[in-house]
């Protein structure tokens, strides 16, 4: 049996949280970050993703914008405990899904996004999805872009 699943990123407030308080506390102390961490930048969050099953062909994303701006989803390959390892570089996926729109384009206007490099990532998360129940994200804000003016989800195929 097969049906189309449509999973919704979440934000994780409380991850974002402390990967805030470690760039604080980094900061606070003068200390510098270890050789490879991955820091939180000012205008990142961390976002989940729950799979209910784990058999998943990908579909396509469904990013929608309500204003003009810029979203940078970038993926860790392994499930990551920020209070026990710090994120490090090497546990970033490549490639990252860029979408965006432009400034006077309508509200209407399809989000834009590198075709190729979606559709690898989107393979990449259902391929990941047969090992795990929940994977976590980096999400980029940029140019007028922030987490209220987005909605964003991904769709599979079930083969479950």
């Amino acid at each position: 049996m097969s049906g189309e699943l449509q999973l919704p990123f979440r934000p994780d407030n409380q991850l974002t949280e402390v990967m805030r308080l470690r760039v604080q506390s980094l900061q606070q102390r003068g200390q510098k970050k270890q050789d490879g961490e991955r820091l939180l930048r000012p205008n990142e969050a961390v976002y989940r993703l729950d799979f209910p099953t784990q058999v998943l062909r990908f579909s396509r994303w469904m990013v929608r914008l309500a204003r003009s701006g810029r979203l940078t989803i970038t993926a860790t390959s392994q499930l990551w405990t920020p209070d026990l390892t710090n994120l490090m570089t090497r546990q970033l996926l490549e490639p990252a899904g860029s979408f965006w729109r432009g400034q006077g384009e309508a509200g209407g206007t399809v989000v834009q996004c590198y075709e190729a490099d979606a559709q690898e990532f989107g393979e990449r998360i259902a391929e990941l999805a047969k090992v795990r129940k929940v994977m976590y994200f980096l999400f980029a804000f940029e140019d007028g872009c922030s987490p209220e003016t987005v909605d964003s989800c991904i769709t599979f195929t079930s083969e479950s």
